[in-house]
């Protein structure tokens, strides 16, 4: 199959500015280790609205909401119309806001596949407005997939131009929940909100912790969740570069998070998902250069992921 690289430069989504600059870091990556990756494959460039971080945020528990909305469309349309084309997408992203706009133009391409989702990340992503403690967006993402509120944890008060704007996050593609509770699986996770807790506990989501998966094996839990999405047509991975861990490679994105995810580790997994054949968009996000405490060290650690993968699709 022909991978297609879908490059969004943009990381309005996040807390901290810099991600935008996460596929440069990786390109540069490649150049330095004399891999003519990006030579190799198709691209496309995403058009991104890095500047509206110099306008004012009326919206603070969801910041610029209203533009990343327009960028997950953008994501969206890409993704689709890729998909439709007979191309793998590999989406490689600033912030983890764009999963939105990747999930639903999965769904858009193929409204009647039932999707599943690997969600390999420190991070659970699914607060909502109502429920956010930060307003940052990137937080988000699974919660507008699946349509939750959960108003149960409800802090904020959101305004009515606030819950439109999360209202079309939540429709971007097509109208209603793209993905079941059921359908997503969690790697890596270890850094959530009680709010987070909560709905991944009431929903029974599958977290598999970094020590569940090196107690029990890798192989079992990966073998296990495959099982779980058995009834997907397709597969989505969502791999957030701080699922690895920060204190073993770099401080190099938004959010590190300690005792995390070997790229060893990383690279088994999704191995071992794109061995179904039903892996059918993975994306690759949160790179932060500006961040990176050792050099380029977090982009030269995800283009090896990145570059390994490439090479089993």
């Amino acid at each position: 199959m022909t991978i297609k690289i879908i490059k969004n430069r943009s990381d309005i989504g996040a807390g901290t500015r810099g991600s935008d600059m996460g596929i440069d870091a990786i390109e540069i990556a490649a150049i330095n280790q004399n891999n003519d990756y990006f030579h190799r494959h198709l691209f496309q460039d995403v058009v991104t609205h890095n500047e509206t971080i110099y306008n004012k945020n009326n919206n603070d528990f969801a910041k610029r909401i209203e533009h990343v909305v327009e960028q997950c469309q953008r994501v969206a349309a890409a993704v689709s119309e890729n998909l439709s084309n007979g191309f793998f997408p590999i989406v490689l992203s600033g912030d983890h806001s764009s999963a939105l706009g990747t999930i639903s133009g999965i769904k858009a391409a193929s409204p009647d596949k039932t999707l599943g989702v690997i969600w390999i990340d420190a991070h659970a992503d699914i607060h909502s407005p109502y429920t956010s403690p930060s307003g940052n967006i990137h937080g988000m993402p699974l919660a507008a997939a699946m349509g939750l509120d959960n108003l149960d944890c409800k802090i904020n008060e959101p305004g009515d131009i606030t819950v439109a704007h999360w209202n079309n996050l939540k429709n971007i593609g097509v109208n209603g929940t793209k993905l079941l509770s059921d359908h997503l699986i969690y790697f890596g996770v270890r850094d959530y909100e009680e709010a987070e807790q909560y709905a991944i506990e009431k929903n029974k989501i599958r977290l598999v912790k970094v020590e569940e998966l090196r107690y029990r094996g890798l192989g079992i839990c990966v073998k296990e969740a495959i099982g779980k999405l058995l009834n997907c047509d397709q597969i989505y991975i969502s791999f957030d570069v701080d699922s690895m861990d920060c204190d073993n490679i770099s401080y190099g994105t938004g959010t590190p998070v300690p005792h995390g995810l070997l790229p060893q580790e990383v690279m088994q997994i999704i191995d071992t998902l794109l061995a179904t054949k039903k892996v059918c968009c993975i994306e690759l996000t949160e790179i932060n250069p500006l961040l990176d405490n050792k050099g380029n060290k977090m982009a030269e650690t995800a283009f090896q992921v990145l570059d390994h993968i490439s090479a089993n699709i």
